[in-house]
């Protein structure tokens, strides 16, 4: 009786234990498949301590990037305008400039009037002056008082030289007279000459003024707009009264500096054209106080 006591009890001990063995695997079992599994936690902090370290250069250039473009989505694309051409720089000078540019019209066509006109073979032409000094040798002064006064011949030294002729045949004393006749007609026909090309002179004196009046004007018109905007003007709106202020400046320049050019060459010229004459005249009109002594 006691062996089977002693024997059933070890059994029941090696029973306990294999049943608490189980108990135990299955338990390391289970802990085993919880840690496994992709959602775990400790799945998780594998996962974290298997990924790298993120360089913070990277990050920072990461940033960069992300700022960059939300600033180019963000900000619209300017329009390029396109160059202005030479005839918008005109327009730009508004109605001073039309004006300066009528100006300017003006003194090229006087130009081109003195070219024509202010020469040697129309102040003195070569074929008149030598007709009128033959006649005059030949003591022909009625003939030669008829060929001055012919429309073709028509001249600063036909008209000189028939003043004289009047005078010499009109007066007792001609022969005392015609000098002074001469020196007044030559007078008077210089002053014409002179008088024509007076109008370059004006044109070359108000071209610049006419220029400083659009640069006022221009400048006004900008501290208005800085006024009307209380000092925050935006630069495009005060580009164009500027731009006015500086075309007409440079349309009264580019007017006035070869008008006043063309005008003191043409007088200079004038002047040289006239002394040649009188000298001429009086070479022609000499034998008339020969005569009157002989």
């Amino acid at each position: 009786m006691r062996i089977q006591q002693r024997h059933s009890t070890g059994s029941s001990w090696i029973l306990g234990r294999q049943r608490s063995l189980m108990r135990w695997i299955a338990l390391l079992v289970c802990l085993s498949g919880v840690c496994w599994m992709p959602s775990s936690p400790v799945q998780k902090l594998l996962a974290q301590d298997e990924q790298p370290v993120a360089d913070p250069a990277d990050e920072n250039n990461a940033v960069e990037e992300e700022t960059s473009g939300s600033q180019s989505e963000d900000t619209p694309i300017e329009e390029t305008v396109p160059p202005k051409t030479a005839l918008d720089t005109l327009m730009d000078g508004g109605a001073v400039g039309l004006l300066i540019l009528i100006l300017s019209f003006a003194a090229v066509g006087m130009m081109v009037e003195h070219s024509l006109t202010i020469r040697k073979d129309k102040i003195m032409p070569e074929m008149i002056m030598q007709e009128i000094e033959q006649l005059i040798h030949q003591g022909q002064i009625d003939h030669a008082i008829a060929t001055c006064t012919e429309p073709s011949n028509e001249c600063l030294a036909s008209n000189v030289m028939l003043a004289g002729l009047e005078r010499y045949r009109g007066s007792e004393f001609g022969f005392a007279e015609y000098k002074a006749a001469v020196e007044e007609a030559g007078e008077d026909q210089t002053a014409k000459l002179y008088r024509k090309t007076e109008v370059l002179g004006v044109i070359g004196a108000i071209a610049p003024m006419m220029g400083l009046s659009g640069t006022v004007l221009g400048m006004i018109k900008a501290f208005n707009k800085i006024a009307e905007t209380q000092g925050a003007a935006d630069p495009a709106a005060l580009a164009a009264p500027i731009g006015q202020a500086l075309v007409t400046t440079l349309l009264g320049l580019f007017v006035a500096i070869p008008t006043m050019v063309a005008y003191s060459f043409f007088r200079n010229r004038v002047d040289s054209l006239v002394s040649e004459a009188g000298n001429r005249i009086e070479r022609i009109m000499m034998p008339l106080s020969r005569r009157q002594q002989a």
